[in-house]
């Protein structure tokens, strides 16, 4: 869980070029699109190797967002960043609403039944249209709805979820 807590949040991708003078297409991670541009300040890179950058200006586009960094003043330096991640720091992130928690706080943590059998532990989460899903990894996949009715407690300083799931599924 410590690495966590240090490694940044990965919010979207740089996926092309806006006109002429460096401004960036991103492809939002965020739920509602436009979301990443709430963040004034982006890590920009790869894992291991992020350079901190300030967002200048940006706004959605079409389906999309675009984004003018600091010191990408034209095309050519644009298109240097193509295929890069947007990412922010955890301390950048606001605290999560009352019961509320981000993704990447879910993911590593030990999930246990109301018996207390252990299923796994979350690897990732999946946004469907219905709710959100915990993908538990252990022996097999599980697919656990991360919905009031399943998760009984979420307990960040023991890394641990208690759901209402039957080993058997």
């Amino acid at each position: 869980m410590s690495d966590m807590k240090i490694c940044p949040v990965v919010l979207g991708q740089i996926n092309g070029v806006f006109g002429v003078k460096g401004w960036v297409k991103v492809f939002d991670y965020s739920r509602e699109r436009g979301g990443i541009l709430d963040h004034p300040r982006w890590l920009v890179g790869r894992a291991g190797s992020w350079k901190e950058v300030a967002l200048i200006a940006g706004q959605r586009h079409g389906k999309g967002v675009i984004a003018q960094l600091e010191q990408c003043g034209d095309r050519h330096q644009a298109l240097s960043l193509v295929g890069l991640e947007i990412a922010v720091k955890p301390e950048w992130l606001g605290p999560p609403d009352d019961g509320e928690f981000y993704w990447f706080q879910l993911e590593g943590l030990t999930v246990l039944n109301l018996e207390g059998e252990r299923l796994g532990t979350v690897d990732h989460m999946l946004e469907t249209g219905a709710n959100d899903v915990m993908v538990v990894k252990s022996e097999r996949d599980r697919l656990i709805p991360y919905v009031p009715e399943r998760i009984h407690d979420v307990d960040l300083e023991k890394g641990r979820i208690i759901v209402d799931w039957d080993a058997a599924f």
